[in-house]
Parts: C-alpha cells; structure tokens; sequence
C-alpha cells in the first residue's frame, strides 16, 4: 500500500480539555455541561465507570452527581477551540495531508514503514505534549479507518492504536460490528438492511453492491466499497463554502422585553458574520427566529425573512435588518426562550455580479469589516462589536461552573511558583 488513511479522535475531548491545566483531577469524575448549563454532554472515563448518563438534564441528576463528588464544568468554548487548534496542529508533520473532520478529529494521510509505531508516536506525542489522550485507527479508507478508531477504543489490548492492513484484519472486525455503526449508515437504513438479512458489517461488504445501489443509493454502493478496501472517498482538504450561515442560542432566563432580544439577535448577526466573512462571502436574504414556551399561553414560533438593499457581509447593516424583523416578531406579554439570525444564499465574493443600476457594498465598508476581524482576531471575540448588543447582557448564556480561559486570555494563564 502506497498510505493508509488514519483517523486521530480525542478521548472524551470537553473534559479532557478542563483536565489538561488540572492535573489533580487525573483520577477524579469530570462532567461538561451543554449550553445553559443544560445536559451532560461529555463524561472522562472515570465518570463513565460510575454509570452517570450522558445527554440527561443536568438537574435531573445533580444531587447524584454531588453525591458522587464528581467535577462539573459549564461549556468553555473558548478553550477547546485553542486546544482543538493545538492538537491539528501537532499532528501536521506526522501527515502528508491532514483534513480536520471535527474539533476533536482528524482524517491524516500517512506513509510509514511500521504503521503500528506511527500509530502510537501519534498517540503519544500528543499526550506529551498538548496532554490530550487520543486513539488511532489506521486502514486503505476512511469508513475502515472510522471502525479502527472504534475499535481502538472498545479494545484494551490495542493500547489505542488499531491498524486495519490485511484483508483478514478488517473482516474479523467488521464481522463483530453491526450495520448500525458503520459510518454514514445509521439505524433507520439499518434496519432495512435487516429486512435483507444484512446484520453486520461483513454482510455488507460481502453483498452485492450493485443491486443494493438499484435498491438505495451510489452512496451505499461506495460504503461497500470502502468496507471491502477500495477508497473511495479522499481527504477534504478544501471544505466547501457554507450556503447557509445559521446562530441561534437559548436564553440563561426567558426574555419579555424587546430591546433585549434585539440585543440578542445583533449578538447572533455579529458571529454570524463573522463567520460569512471567514469563508468571503456576501448574503442578501436574512432569516429571523423568534421561540416562546408558556404554560399558560403555549407554543410560539415565528420567523421570517428580510432582503437586504444589496449583497453584503457589514454587520452593521445585517444587524439593523435582524432588529427590525426582531421588532415585527414581538409580541407583548410573551416570554422567549429561543432567537436566531441565519443568512440565505450565501455567495463568494469572488463571483459577485456587480450591477451599475444598483446599490453595493462599498470599499470603506469591507475596509471597516476587515479592521474589526483583525482587531478580534488579536486581542480576543468580542473586543471591538456593535453598542447594539449590549455590555455583558444578563441574557447571554449561562455558565455557572466556568473555568478559566487558560489559553485565550491573559488574566486567566496559569502561574506556577517553584
């Protein structure tokens, strides 16, 4: 084989992210809460042995959780976005490309003469110096290299490190995995697959693919493909542009007046520009959310969409449209729990029509957006936003249990006294 493709996944990734600057916390139960300090959305391994529930309300099973003396961390996005950074960066020269699949996983192309020992130089270069314990799984294509991954966590005796380089090594592993967890399956098609008497992965990749392409889809045909060590899918070195750009979040505490949610909803615009910007893009359709529950009055949901004058990416103006249709969505005497701003048919700036009957977006504009990105970018989100959006608004997100942000500002890096 010329490569393998190798799929690096951090272990437990939100938590392990709060272990790496408290080190006495090694062989103590860490949970990581959801936005608002809603759910448990991620458990370290110790946590995980004492049978807590994952993806439960908080609330649910805080006095067991206290009991237990575990740990809780609200969400610190902040910091995981630095770590997440830190870890695809060390894994660069161990790669001859490298695709960042998710914050905490990675799709590496890889050449080496023990595949084994790559493998575990990976793994342990990256608890060596970033402290984050990961697994790796290696093999021709990435849907066998997912299964590798998985089973690098699911087996002690492979250390963390599985290398799927034999036809024999892949099918006694994927005649022990059910359809359900093959990449890009899911349990609905699995349970079709049933109905064909194909429980494994190993049926899968032994059934006729051209008849199953007939009956479902190519993309079924390349699973088995891919199953059977043909690659068929490469390395996504270049993701697309996005054509839609959405941010919505949920309130600490339901929301009555208006001039909080246009607070709000300018907040939301400035990300989501942010990010239109990040990818050089321009927008001219806005979609506007607004979401209300009360025992009393119900469910309430309303949403509409607004055009802009012309295509731009100015907070400034996107933020003005998003408070105005904010304002049409109010109700008095409502309490909301819920906004969003999305932006519609995004396009690149590169292939913009300009039109001499129409009104644009002019330089000062970009120039004045540009400066704002660069200021934010140097010295943290948030230094330079609109007035709009208020100063350290009581609705923006609850974080009760917040460590510090020991990474993406100054006040919060770690001192150590020798």
């Amino acid at each position: 084989m010329n490569h393998l493709f190798a799929l690096v996944d951090c272990n437990t990734f939100y938590a392990s992210c709060e272990k790496i600057f408290r080190p006495d916390l090694d062989d103590q139960p860490v949970l990581v809460l959801s936005n608002n300090d809603g759910c448990i959305i991620s458990r370290d391994r110790v946590a995980k042995t004492l049978n807590i529930p994952e993806l439960v309300p908080f609330f649910q099973v805080k006095a067991r959780v206290e009991q237990l003396g575990c740990h809780v961390f609200s969400s610190n996005y902040e910091l995981y976005g630095d770590i997440s950074a830190r870890v695809m960066a060390a894994l660069a020269p161990y790669a001859a490309a490298l695709e960042v699949y998710s914050i905490d996983e990675a799709f590496l192309q890889v050449r080496a003469k023990d595949y084994q020992a790559h493998g575990t130089a990976i793994k342990d270069m990256l608890w060596r110096d970033v402290r984050m314990p990961v697994c790796v799984g290696m093999a021709p294509t990435k849907t066998l290299a997912k299964l590798a991954n998985r089973a690098a966590k699911k087996i002690p005796r492979l250390n963390g490190v599985c290398v799927l380089d034999t036809p024999q090594k892949w099918e006694w592993l994927l005649a022990r995995i059910p359809t359900k967890e093959i990449w890009g399956i899911g349990s609905r098609l699995s349970e079709r697959l049933k109905m064909l008497n194909i429980h494994n992965a190993l049926q899968l990749a032994r059934a006729e693919k051209k008849w199953l392409r007939k009956k479902f889809s190519v993309v079924l045909e390349r699973t088995i493909s891919e199953l059977n060590g043909h690659p068929c899918l490469d390395l996504d070195l270049e993701p697309a542009p996005r054509k839609e750009i959405v941010c919505t979040r949920s309130f600490s505490y339901k929301i009555t007046r208006l001039d909080e949610l246009q607070q709000a909803i300018a907040s939301y615009a400035s990300r989501a520009c942010e990010k239109l910007r990040m990818q050089q893009g321009l927008t001219q359709n806005i979609w506007v959310y607004l979401e209300s529950f009360d025992r009393q009055v119900g469910y309430f949901n309303r949403q509409v969409v607004k055009a802009l004058p012309h295509l731009s990416n100015d907070t400034r103006q996107i933020s003005q449209v998003g408070q105005q249709a904010i304002a049409e969505l109010y109700q008095p005497g409502l309490r909301y729990k819920k906004c969003g701003i999305g932006l519609l048919d995004v396009r690149t700036q590169t292939y913009e029509q300009v039109d001499l009957f129409n009104p644009q977006q002019t330089e000062r504009s970009r120039a004045l957006m540009t400066v704002m990105d660069n200021i934010n970018h140097r010295y943290g989100k948030q230094t330079v936003q609109l007035a709009g959006a208020g100063i350290e608004p009581k609705w923006s997100m609850r974080r009760e249990y917040m460590s510090p942000r020991y990474t993406t500002r100054w006040s919060d890096i770690p001192v150590v006294k020798c």
